[in-house]
């Protein structure tokens, strides 16, 4: 697979900070500057990613093609996930001293990425040959399958195990939104990454097969992301630097790494 010069700089960042990450989380370096720092790299990963990702959407005709759409809109979700991160780390991290805030400003930008991921998701299936499978037999078993699978899993993961089965429907506001629209959006982007790669396997192939299979493969660690970060800050065990902020970074790196490699040409 060519690689681009856009995945190559986001490589190579990535590999900074993961090994930053090493130096704090095995020295033992827990509630520091430094550790707020790197909060601040991990979410230049998503930023910069989707910044790059939204240019190279224009070699696709920008949002007049499926895979320009596909490409822009999951580099946007990037690009607001990366924002809500500055926020956490640079406004609450830094300048309030505040450790783990929620709901803050923080959540609007990783809950604004969830819908641009989606629709960006849904464009991408159109151009990997997911809506002919539908019509075979076996992948309309999927289509059944997949989303009954997801919403267990999901249900158990992200609820009773994240959430020790507890949603508080008397709070009302701002965290009972957050609580139900991180579970639902992790839910209805795993269920469609499965569908896509389900659905496309047949079908994908040439210089794009990689690039996609990075894409779905993010968001599937996302996924298992953002149930570890539930679940660690339920037992409150969470710190900035925690074994989970490396999990971020990767499942990002993936997704960042993989758009930013659809190219028609050389780069």
């Amino acid at each position: 697979m060519h690689i681009t010069k856009a995945s190559k700089m986001l490589l190579a960042g990535y590999l900074i900070l993961a090994v930053w990450w090493s130096v704090l989380y095995f020295s033992g370096i827990k509630e520091t500057f430094q550790n707020h720092l790197y909060q601040v790299g991990l979410g230049l990963i998503p930023l910069i990613g989707g910044i790059m990702g939204m240019l190279n959407s224009r070699k696709w005709g920008f949002l007049t093609s499926d895979v320009g759409k596909a490409t822009f809109f999951i580099s946007a979700g990037l690009t607001a996930w990366g924002i809500g991160q500055m926020f956490w780390s640079l406004y609450y991290n830094i300048l309030l001293k505040i450790e783990i805030p929620y709901p803050s400003l923080a959540d609007v930008g990783y809950v604004s990425a969830l819908p641009l991921w989606t629709y960006g998701i849904i464009k991408l299936s159109k151009a990997t040959g997911a809506r002919a499978s539908i019509k075979k037999l076996s992948g309309k078993l999927l289509l059944f399958v997949i989303p009954i699978l997801a919403i267990i899993s999901s249900y158990y993961l992200l609820i009773v195990i994240a959430r020790q089965g507890v949603i508080d429907f008397n709070e009302g506001g701002l965290k009972l939104f957050f609580d139900l629209a991180y579970p639902l959006g992790d839910l209805i982007i795993l269920t469609l990454a499965l569908l896509i790669y389900g659905l496309s396997f047949n079908y994908l192939g040439g210089r794009f097969k990689l690039p996609i299979i990075t894409v779905i493969g993010g968001f599937i660690l996302m996924y298992f992301t953002d149930f570890t970060f539930s679940y660690v800050t339920t037992l409150e065990t969470y710190f900035n630097g925690h074994w989970v902020d490396l999990m971020f970074p990767s499942a990002l790196m993936l997704v960042a790494f993989g758009i930013n490699n659809f190219s028609l040409g050389s780069d």
